[in-house]
């Protein structure tokens, strides 16, 4: 649970909160605490209801609608859900059931979503809505990633209201992120333009497993992004995530091209994408495709959900796959999840000098100077101010 003094107002959630539908969501949890499964909301099957909003991106199909959001082009048939569970056919309207109901709320840091090179130290106000359209196995938050906002307890709080909290406890940041903001993409779109006409910068925390139309789209209004970029191998996409490899990709150079700040992770799975052939291919399509100065954050696995006979990655992985991308050409090569490592801190790539010291989401020291090395110079990628 965050501080008194980082908390999120009680009292005026508590005005808004959830009251309908079989309980009431009071007080503020982290993503795994505040999901609860115990709430069973019966959704009327004839209409949506209140946090629904008409889909952006769908079609018309002979057995119903086809959601165009993703890759996946799930075919939904009337009173059904696509893939990510909030997506649903209503009269042959492809209809959001995530719209204005997230399960969990948090401010961060932003370090933690993670993002290095992007506003050190501020504080990021965080919000998720239940649904996924991956089915990882490693998933730390599939409490709220593999079910629908019908079974979890959610907030009501809708996209005026959210840059309102946002604001009124003096956050200048939005981050969609725990679940996929993919599968909450209209709450996740209205908020963030809403916010942009208040000062407020937005960060996307995604697979990145979504179509370009609709990706191109939400750009306008997004800052900053990490996207997991969870192997370099189809297969294993398919096999662990339930996704592909090249939609991704194609999410990582459509970002770039549009503007958006970009920091990007590969976790490392211990029989699953832990072959360093495979790391230094990917490092390389990375420096091959302009991404060079762009973070990459390798980040440890501990066993959970569905890989819980798997070790934790062993430390010594992670360094060997920090060293092949640095190698590759990667200029700034970060190692999460390892509490106390010196790779979690910024170096100048020319000097070599400490630019930002960290230990865990704290800023020990900040030697940038208007975005450059204070020793040498040199320019450090990111967004500073």
């Amino acid at each position: 649970m965050p501080s008194e003094s980082r908390k999120i107002n009680k009292r005026k959630f508590l005005k808004y909160s959830l009251i309908g539908m079989g309980g009431v969501a009071a007080g503020l949890c982290t993503p795994k605490v505040f999901a609860l499964n115990d709430l069973k909301f019966k959704l009327p099957s004839d209409k949506p209801w209140k946090w629904s909003v008409e889909a952006k991106f769908y079609g018309e199909h002979v057995l119903g609608v086809e959601c165009q959001l993703c890759p996946m082009y799930c075919i939904i048939k009337p009173g059904k859900s696509g893939d990510c569970r909030t997506r649903k056919n209503f009269d042959n309207k492809l209809i959001s059931i995530a719209y204005g109901n997230p399960c969990a709320i948090h401010i961060d840091p932003v370090e933690k979503k993670p993002l290095y090179h992007f506003l050190p130290g501020k504080k990021i106000f965080s919000i998720a809505t239940a649904g996924c359209n991956l089915r990882c196995m490693n998933c730390q938050n599939w409490t709220i990633s593999q079910v629908s906002p019908e079974t979890t307890r959610n907030y009501d709080l809708m996209p005026v209201k959210t840059v309102e909290e946002c604001l009124n406890n003096k956050c200048n940041l939005i981050a969609y992120t725990y679940s996929e903001p993919i599968a909450f993409y209209e709450y996740t779109y209205d908020t963030s333009k809403i916010a942009h006409s208040h000062g407020v910068r937005n960060v996307m925390v995604s697979a990145g497993f979504i179509n370009e139309k609709p990706l191109r789209a939400l750009c306008k209004y997004i800052d900053a992004a990490n996207i997991d970029l969870k192997s370099f191998d189809n297969d294993i996409y398919m096999k662990l995530n339930g996704g592909t490899l090249q939609p991704v990709l194609d999410t990582l150079k459509i970002m770039k091209e549009e503007g958006v700040w970009l920091e990007i992770t590969n976790l490392i799975i211990p029989t699953w994408t832990d072959d360093m052939d495979m790391i230094k291919r990917m490092c390389e399509w990375l420096c091959k495709n302009g991404l060079e100065d762009n973070p990459l954050h390798f980040s440890r696995f501990h066993p959970m959900y569905k890989l819980t006979q798997l070790p934790p990655t062993p430390v010594k992985s992670l360094i060997k796959a920090r060293e092949i991308a640095l190698k590759a050409g990667m200029k700034y090569v970060y190692i999460g999840n390892v509490p106390g490592s010196d790779a979690q801190n910024t170096l100048c790539p020319e000097c070599k000098k400490i630019i930002i010291e960290r230990k865990g989401y704290r800023i020990l020291q900040n030697n940038l100077d208007s975005g450059s090395c204070k020793f040498c110079g040199s320019k450090i990628s990111g967004v500073w101010s």
